[in-house]
Parts: C-alpha cells; sequence; structure tokens
C-alpha cells in the first residue's frame, strides 16, 4: 500500500475537519478508533494488489457505497427513535426513492 494507516489516520482528522463525526458517548477513545479503522483499510488494500485497477476502484466503490448507505441507515434511525426530522437533504433522497427510485431525480 502506497499509505501508512498513521498516514490515512490524519487525512481522516483533516476530513473531519470539514466533516466532524458526532463520537457522543462511545466507550472508546476517538483516536484509537480512527487508527483501528486505518490499519484495517490499508490491510484491505493490500488484499487487493493482485486486483487489476479497474477491480480495486470497483471494490473501494462498492465499500465505500455501502458505508454510505450504512451512515444513512443508522442516522435516519437515530432521528427516528428520537423524534427528530430529517435534514432536507435525506428527506428529499427518500423522497426520490419513494417515487422510483435512482432516476427519479
Amino acid at each position: 500500500m502506497s499509505i501508512t494507516p498513521q498516514e490515512l489516520q490524519q487525512l481522516m482528522v483533516e476530513v473531519e475537519r470539514e466533516d466532524p463525526i458526532d463520537f457522543a458517548d462511545l466507550p472508546f477513545e476517538e483516536d484509537e478508533l480512527r487508527a483501528l479503522i486505518a490499519s484495517h483499510l490499508c490491510d484491505m488494500a493490500d488484499a487487493m494488489e493482485g486486483f487489476s485497477e479497474a477491480d480495486r476502484q470497483l471494490t473501494l466503490l462498492a465499500v465505500a457505497a455501502k458505508l454510505v448507505l450504512e451512515n444513512m441507515v443508522l442516522n435516519i434511525q437515530l432521528l427516528r427513535r428520537h423524534g427528530l426530522p430529517m435534514t432536507e437533504s435525506a428527506a428529499a433522497l427518500l423522497s426520490r426513492l419513494r417515487q422510483g427510485g435512482p432516476e427519479a431525480s
């Protein structure tokens, strides 16, 4: 891999400056969680060394899409559990999906 887990962890911190993560009251240290995820992702990337560039990009895109979907679902569940309204963008996305899917933009 062309990036170390430590370098990836630092990039995560930089990205979070623009879009902070609410770690709430998790019983873990934020830096330890970042280090765990950075190490895991670097291991995943190393495991794809034999993949073609196109297959590597498709795999990473699929992983990112799955994580974004999971994040959206968890956020909606939390909002519903606490009786809070969804953001305009989340509500618009769900409305599009109800009207027939992504092509209904």
